[in-house]
């Protein structure tokens, strides 16, 4: 076996970890909350302030998404797959959603800033509509919501000399006051998916 099969089935095992302990937190939180009607308790461990750019370069942080509950993705525009298709998925959901996307905010963050600049997230995140908004930085700041918000993010060296990113795939879900609620999984049904959205939009509006 090559040493980058190694190196990526190693590493996507600790994509498969991660994600098994994020369930297992939801679960417990679901678990310990059953039939208080939200989403689940808020997991102050993940998520925080930032400080990032956007794609005409311009300096966006938490604040500018209070208010609004948030579905936030990580990932890069070389990937091949996870990343398309998420972001396919999110154009899909605030389609179905009509009228009530507006009362989110969706947001996609590069763990791949030394490719990803402004313009290129600009330009990619276009493809899939208007809504969501593409963040990127410098190594400092991407680094520092990466660890704020516990995700998995791995360079994976190619044979030819370039590289990949193995990352986290889940869509993160905040609440208006940025504190995490839940995920999407990679790969959900699309009417679960969209019930998370609904209860998310329900539980904000009820404590506005």
């Amino acid at each position: 076996m090559s040493s980058l099969k190694l190196i990526r089935y190693g590493a996507w095992a600790a994509v498969v970890a991660l994600a098994i302990a994020a369930g297992v937190l939801v679960t417990l939180q679901m678990t310990q909350n059953k039939g208080t009607g939200g989403l689940i308790e808020p997991l102050s461990a993940i998520g925080g302030p930032f400080e990032l750019v956007d794609g005409n370069g311009q300096t966006v942080t938490d604040k500018d998404f209070a208010g609004k509950p948030l579905a936030i993705f990580f990932g890069f525009t070389f990937c091949p797959d996870v990343c398309p298709t998420t972001l396919s998925d999110l154009q899909g959901w605030t389609m179905a959603l009509g009228e009530d996307a507006d009362k989110l905010s969706f947001a996609f963050v590069s763990v791949d800033p030394e490719r990803d600049t402004p313009d290129v997230m600009r330009d990619y995140v276009a493809a899939f509509g208007e809504r969501v908004v593409p963040l990127t930085g410098s190594r400092e700041q991407v680094d520092a919501v990466i660890k704020a918000y516990r995700v998995y993010a791995k360079k994976v060296p190619l044979d030819d000399g370039g590289y990949t990113m193995d990352h986290s795939a889940a869509v993160f879900l905040m609440d208006a006051n940025n504190r995490f609620v839940g995920t999407i999984a990679y790969g959900e049904a699309e009417d679960s998916a969209l019930k998370k959205l609904r209860r998310l939009i329900a539980n904000a509006s009820a404590s506005s």
